[in-house]
């Protein structure tokens, strides 16, 4: 995904033009859209090399950080969950675990799929990696492209990460900035649900 794809037709997030919190949220769920839509075309064209599934959580087992906007936006999900969804999700917040992210379920399944952050999102696909002092190189999720590596991959279905990265924390500032809180903080998810009624 380029820059160009990114925000073709629609106002640029970058710029220093005041928004509302409103407008924030909607351009970081067009962007979470747009890479929804990639993630389906790489998924379409290169379906026998990618082992993303439904309950393939190898990714959940983390401990995750989230942004301000995305914070926002499972604050919003949050009281549409089941009832005994909220509960496990809360359970685990305040459990012991570093290695799990709280909304990862017994089934293999996120607790709050519809909200889950943009690292969620593009996690498995080919993604172009920035290295300081070196040529950028591809990555996916081991278990995606087993066979022929993800640097076999069309450049239109190779997802450009520092591109993601900065339309991420340009509507992550243009949100704070709305909100009249300092820009480029970040929260622990866990602590985050826990704080949640």
């Amino acid at each position: 995904m380029t820059a160009k794809q990114i925000s073709k037709n629609e106002p640029n997030p970058t710029m220093d033009v005041p928004v509302t919190q409103g407008e924030a949220l909607e351009h970081y769920r067009m962007l979470c859209g747009k890479v929804d839509e990639f993630f389906g075309r790489v998924e379409t064209r290169y379906a026998e090399d990618m082992a993303c599934r439904t309950g393939c959580n190898d990714c959940c087992h983390v401990r995750l950080t989230v942004t301000m906007v995305e914070a926002q936006v499972i604050k919003d999900l949050w009281p549409n969950l089941p009832e005994a969804t909220r509960s496990l999700i809360h359970a685990r917040a305040h459990g012991p675990s570093d290695s799990l992210c709280v909304a990862l379920q017994d089934d293999g399944r996120c607790g709050m799929y519809e909200a889950r952050p943009l690292v969620c999102r593009s996690h498995g696909l080919p993604l172009r990696l920035r290295q300081e002092r070196s040529l950028p190189i591809i990555d996916a999720c081991f278990r995606n492209f087993h066979d022929t590596g993800p640097g076999t991959v069309a450049p239109d279905c190779v997802l450009d990460q520092q591109t993601l990265s900065t339309a991420l924390l340009a509507i992550d500032a243009a949100f704070s900035r709305a909100r009249q809180t300092e820009p480029g903080e970040r929260v622990d998810l866990a602590a985050l649900v826990a704080s949640l009624p």
